[in-house]
């Protein structure tokens, strides 16, 4: 039996896209932005991968939780600013969200969806009341 000398990368951009789109776009992001290979630097870029970034992760019971430290990083540092013109709804949990919007301008965000706030996190950032925005005035 003859084996066929196809790898990964000999895949046509649609295919990849397909397999890629089985990952979370953060995982996609995280994995692809900044490697070497221009050809999947690019499509990891697409608005495919871009315009919803889910930051929110749920554990093996259910429990909603954040994602990894160094990813954070990474994302806050690198990606992020580097994709932000595509992003259009972000998914956030408290403990990242303040170092997620404060990371870069999302010129065209028209969508936020917030998980886990209990009352005083939205009293933080949502009202007059110590909230960030009221020493700016």
């Amino acid at each position: 039996m003859n084996q066929s000398d196809i790898h990964f990368l000999h895949l046509p951009n649609e295919m990849l896209i397909a397999i890629l789109r089985k990952l979370s776009n953060i995982d996609v992001l995280h994995s692809l932005i900044g490697i070497t290979n221009y050809r999947l630097y690019t499509l990891a870029k697409a608005d495919v991968f871009t315009n919803t970034l889910n930051f929110v992760t749920t554990s093996s019971t259910g429990v909603c939780c954040s994602i990894n430290e160094s990813v954070l990083n990474q994302f806050c540092t690198d990606i992020l600013p580097r994709i932000s013109h595509n992003v259009k709804y972000l998914i956030l949990e408290p403990l990242s969200m303040e170092r997620i919007l404060l990371a870069t301008y999302y010129s065209n965000l028209t969508k936020l969806k917030l998980f886990n706030f209990g009352q005083e996190i939205i009293l933080r950032y949502f009202t007059g009341k110590n909230s960030i925005y009221s020493s700016m005035n």
